[in-house]
């Protein structure tokens, strides 16, 4: 005879424990691929053993890494973000030792990383089990359950059903995992056999491999054994420079100097002077000669950095160079010899500057013999985890810092943000949080207010869309009566409605128009309030 037991409401465990497993055998009778119905498995061990949170894991041998296959309770992002290797955390250790962990607190618990960001403040008393899923050859994952403080519930007996079904799904879980291996190794293989066929390298001055960046590798490869002039284009902070100077590297002048100017920083009376040098006495302060940029790059590379900034006068200078590969400097009568690769670079629209006579045409057509293109940071995200690596590690360098990781909600956040500023904004990030972290690790507190989101600082708009709608469209209604002082008429007009539809709304969100009539233009008289 079964012993009594109590739990919600069930008079005996076995009627909360029996069906589940027999639910869990026909899901899996039912389906030849478990990751079908691994989050009906997951929902039903919560209507029978009222789980609140539940997730499997699965070990990809090959990485040594776990990931999160399905959850129950647990966000998209949230799942994303639980990765663990061997050994690390609860679910490390688990796979790597094969044993169950049971944790009663999981807040009072060093072991417990909660990358998945379970509010532990708000959960204190939670409690955290956590049992391997083993087949012949070890471990191959497992499968954990997370149960709060308020529960009526049994550890011990939560380790022995969780172990149970474990070895229930053990097979499936094992065809699961092969089947995640062997996709990963035709995507390897896949991405070497383009890469053969292509025959692109990554230049070894360049960070990412998003397919964007490989089509710039492509360009960058098949015009760098020319002579041909490259017009980088491109917004500030992408990185034109570096591909500038890649294309120089891998190209027959990469042995001579590789000479950078920057069009925009260099003053309007003296641009000419630096681009072409100048005789001694050319003009006051001309002391003595000068060699040009254009002299000290023979036999190399000149970079023309924002080349739609440079004044109409020099832009006639430079059409000549181009054209006939020969230069005066300021003040001299000798005419020299230009034996230099040009590469320029834009952020700037410069068909628009042609219309507006700030660019001359003639100029643009010689320097846009190979146009690049430098996609931003928005649409290479895939590049941004090895970015901010590589920035980690270059102010562990120059600070003597010990940022050892960034967390995994700090990089959710740097994959959502917009980057504005690309590449530069990103080192700049890493570069505060390497400087604000106080445990090696970059967390999402150490990221700059503008990357934050309602999840990350926990200002999620609470209930349903209808309420979220109805609530915006209140203070839309309310703004706009604010703005016309009250005026029904215009507030109508400007929010695009009939004025009957105004009046319904108002009506329905209990606003009074009248208020608003007495408000001044600026701000409310304290008196309307208190």
């Amino acid at each position: 005879m079964l012993a009594c037991c109590v739990r919600r409401g069930r008079d005996c465990y076995g009627e909360s424990e029996l069906p589940l497993l027999f639910g869990i055998s026909s899901l899996l009778n039912q389906t030849k691929d478990i990751k079908d119905v691994m989050y009906p498995i997951l929902e039903l061990m919560s209507q029978y053993i009222n789980t609140r949170r539940s997730m499997i894991t699965i070990l990809n041998r090959k990485s040594s890494k776990i990931f999160i296959e399905d959850a129950y309770g647990l966000t998209p992002q949230a799942k994303a973000r639980g990765v663990y290797s061997l050994g690390e955390g609860i679910t490390g250790m688990v796979v790597k030792t094969g044993c169950s962990i049971v944790i009663p607190d999981i807040s009072k618990d060093s072991r417990f990383l909660n990358k998945t960001g379970f509010d532990l403040l708000r959960n204190q008393g939670a409690s955290f089990v956590c049992v391997p899923i083993q087949a012949d050859d070890g471990t191959i994952g497992t499968i954990s359950i997370f149960r709060f403080k308020t529960d009526n519930f049994s550890v011990s007996q939560d380790q022995k059903t969780l172990s149970i079904i474990g070895s229930l799904i053990a097979q499936s879980v094992k065809m699961r995992q092969e089947q995640i291996e062997e996709l990963e190794k035709l995507k390897r293989e896949n991405e070497k056999l383009s890469e053969a066929l292509r025959g692109i390298n990554k230049p070894a001055n360049i960070i990412g491999n998003s397919g964007k960046m490989q089509e710039v590798y492509q360009l960058l490869h098949t015009v760098a054994p020319t002579n041909a002039t490259v017009l980088i284009r491109g917004e500030s902070g992408v990185g034109k420079e570096l591909i500038a100077e890649a294309i120089h590297n891998a190209s027959s002048r990469a042995g001579m100097p590789f000479i950078k100017v920057n069009c925009s920083a260099l003053p309007e009376n003296l641009i000419e002077s630096e681009l072409f040098g100048h005789e001694k006495g050319s003009f006051t302060g001309a002391e003595g000669l000068r060699k040009g940029r254009f002299e000290l790059a023979e036999k190399g590379t000149i970079f023309l950095d924002e080349i739609g900034d440079l004044p109409l006068s020099t832009q006639v200078k430079l059409l000549r160079v181009l054209q006939q590969r020969e230069f005066d400097r300021v003040g001299g009568t000798k005419t020299l010899k230009a034996d230099v690769r040009v590469i320029a670079a834009t952020n700037r629209n410069l068909e628009e500057l042609i219309k507006e006579n700030k660019f001359r045409e003639d100029l643009f057509y010689r320097i846009n013999v190979f146009p690049i293109y430098v996609p931003p940071l928005r649409e290479r995200r895939n590049d941004i985890p090895a970015l901010a690596d590589h920035f980690v590690a270059k102010f562990n360098r120059i600070n003597g810092s010990r940022i050892k990781r960034i967390s995994s909600c700090a990089i959710d956040l740097l994959m959502l943000y917009k980057w504005p500023g690309n590449i530069r904004e990103l080192e700049n990030c890493i570069e505060r949080a390497c400087i604000l972290s106080t445990d090696e690790v970059i967390r999402s507190v150490n990221l700059p207010p503008t990357l934050q989101t309602a999840e990350s600082s926990h200002t999620e708009r609470k209930g349903t869309l209808e309420k979220v709608l109805e609530g915006v469209e209140k203070q839309m209604i309310i703004d706009t009566l604010t703005g016309t002082k009250g005026n029904m008429a215009k507030a109508a007009e400007i929010m695009g409605i009939t004025e009957r539809i105004l009046g319904l709304r108002i009506r329905k969100y209990e606003i009074n128009p009248r208020l608003y009539k007495s408000l001044r233009s600026n701000k409310i008289q304290e008196n309307e309030y208190y």
